[in-house]
């Protein structure tokens, strides 16, 4: 990891990509310069934190004006390594890789599904949405024809540890696993875990503490 990098703080990173999208739809807009304000309320945040972030990646604005939109979402874009295409990888050929391989959204964003892989022989050679079905044998193959950087783990959770393994063994350090289970990777390795059962619990737990009555939704005891 580059030193650029370690200096800018985890919170900034997960930010960046929400000012990125902002940022998007000025261009979209055609809106020249943004202020800190109008950046901060369409991102959710304050705008001492927009400018305190936007710090870190050398761009400070100019007083009573704000900043350039389309210099800026250049300097996030290529702060978050945006200014070329990461193929990706989905391992786990089930509803959950099948649904990402359908989702336009990653090819929009710079991530092009390269290939789904399974260890399944029934579903290799299978296309979903345009995407072929590889085995799991082939993925340092895979890897290295196709520049493949980042794997997405949608296999079941007992699987997900071996899969990991798998995903580092053939090279690929940035992982993101949607399965159910905790996992470890090589330290050199980035890994982010979605788990939407755990989100629901959050907002569970949120729901329980502000109804007036708990037991008014019925109980599951």
């Amino acid at each position: 990891m580059a030193d650029r990098v370690r200096h800018i703080p985890e919170a900034t990173v997960a930010r960046l990509p929400v000012y990125l999208r902002s940022l998007a739809e000025l261009v979209d807009e055609k809106t020249a310069t943004v202020s800190s304000e109008r950046l901060a309320e369409m991102a959710g945040v304050n705008a001492a934190k927009v400018r305190k972030d936007l710090s870190y990646l050398g761009s400070y604005g100019t007083r009573g004006v704000g900043y350039d939109v389309e210099y800026l979402l250049f300097q996030m874009s290529r702060e978050l390594g945006l200014t070329h295409d990461w193929p990706v990888v989905i391992m786990g050929a089930g509803n959950l890789g099948q649904a990402l391989a359908n989702y336009g959204g990653f090819t929009d964003r710079g991530f092009p599904v390269a290939a789904l892989v399974d260890a399944d022989p029934s579903k290799v050679g299978q296309t979903f949405h345009g995407v072929e079905v590889h085995h799991v044998d082939d993925l340092p193959k895979i890897a290295s024809d196709r520049g493949v950087r980042i794997g997405i783990i949608a296999t079941p959770a007992a699987a997900a540890q071996a899969v990991a393994d798998q995903l580092t063994a053939a090279g690929i350090r940035s992982i993101l696993n949607f399965a159910p289970a905790v996992i470890t990777v090589p330290e050199e390795s980035s890994l982010r875990k979605v788990d939407l059962a755990l989100e629901l619990q959050i907002l569970s737990f949120y729901q329980q503490h502000s109804q007036p009555d708990p037991e008014a939704s019925g109980s599951r005891t």
